[in-house]
């Protein structure tokens, strides 16, 4: 049985909204503001997972991947553009776009289970799908690039919105980020 994996950019205060600006938050683009570097690259550490597992995208942050992806060539990005993509849309997004790109068959957690069966499934970004997951329990690990910034906005999204017990796998620097990886398995 492959984990659920959840990868977020996050800020100190649990932020997960706008690291990018595009969502015209008044925060907005909190990740972006310590340069390209500090995103470039596999700073989440998937490594062989874009090879072997498959990535899982709600429609918007497909679509928003969709249309930076496909022309990065650079050896991150070509291995992001390999990988086998599966979209969470109730409607029909261009999967043309981006190659490898599929829509999920069926309920969200019964295509996760599907998913899962024989491979690691990387949810990315795609906060109403990272929660309907949390909800039925479904995440096995967090990978989370925490940003020495703080937004204090009580309305801004968080990655968690109720109390949850998890244990700390690693914590290691990635540029001016810290890169947390966190197990959902109860606390021993």
């Amino acid at each position: 049985m492959g984990k659920v994996i959840v990868i977020q950019f996050v800020t100190l205060d649990g932020v997960v909204e706008d690291p990018d600006g595009r969502g015209g938050a008044t925060f907005g683009g909190w990740a972006f503001r310590f340069g390209p570097q500090a995103i470039a690259g596999d700073k989440f550490r998937l490594g062989p997972v874009l090879d072997t597992g498959v990535l899982l995208f709600g429609r918007r942050t497909w679509e928003h991947f969709s249309r930076l992806w496909p022309e990065r060539t650079d050896p991150f990005s070509a291995a992001m553009n390999r990988a086998r993509k599966v979209v969470v849309s109730a409607g029909a997004p261009d999967l043309g776009a981006w190659a490898n790109s599929e829509r999920l068959d069926g309920g969200l957690v019964d295509g996760i289970d599907r998913l899962a069966a024989d491979q690691d499934v990387v949810v990315i970004g795609s906060t109403s799908v990272v929660r309907a997951l949390q909800a039925a329990g479904r995440v096995d690990e967090y990978r989370l690039l925490t940003f020495p910034t703080v937004i204090g906005d009580a309305d801004a999204v968080r990655l968690f919105d109720a109390s949850v017990e998890l244990q700390l796998a690693s914590v290691d620097a990635a540029g001016p980020a810290t890169l947390t990886v966190l197990s959902a398995a109860p606390v021993e």
